[in-house]
């Protein structure tokens, strides 16, 4: 199986990263721009007066920047020692929807117990993919 493969679940989480990102100046310049806030909100992160449908895109681009990081390296690390294999790209596959699903109910209508199902089977997918990795 060619080990690029690999690179594809990688390039749509990084694509989900960059989507994310452009939802925060949106929402910041409508919210200031309807008076809201201010842009002096912003000066040392987000005020207290932010609202949290501006906050929220920040919050998951965080979000994204943070455990999505393991998926990168170990996606790197399968590719430099060649071990990509179907089980592999279909965990790979897994979580990144699992992260989209997760990102459009944050963003969306952001209901707790919903963003938490497949943002905790996320994880343990994370976690199966470095475990199989290291136990083959």
């Amino acid at each position: 199986m060619p080990h690029e493969l690999i690179f594809a679940p990688m390039g749509v989480l990084a694509l989900l990263t960059f989507v994310v990102l452009g939802f925060i100046p949106i929402r910041r310049f409508r919210a200031v721009g309807s008076g809201q806030i201010e842009a002096g909100d912003f000066k040392l992160g987000e005020s207290a007066r932010v609202p949290p449908e501006v906050a929220i895109p920040n919050r998951n681009y965080m979000n994204l920047l943070e455990l999505p990081m393991l998926f990168y390296v170990v996606g790197l690390m399968y590719y430099v020692a060649d071990k990509v294999d179907a089980v592999v790209l279909t965990l790979a596959w897994t979580y990144v929807a699992l992260r989209i699903v997760h990102s459009v109910i944050h963003i969306g209508y952001n209901n707790v117990r919903h963003r938490l199902i497949p943002f905790a089977i996320s994880n343990f997918l994370l976690i199966a993919i470095w475990v199989k990795f290291f136990i083959p």
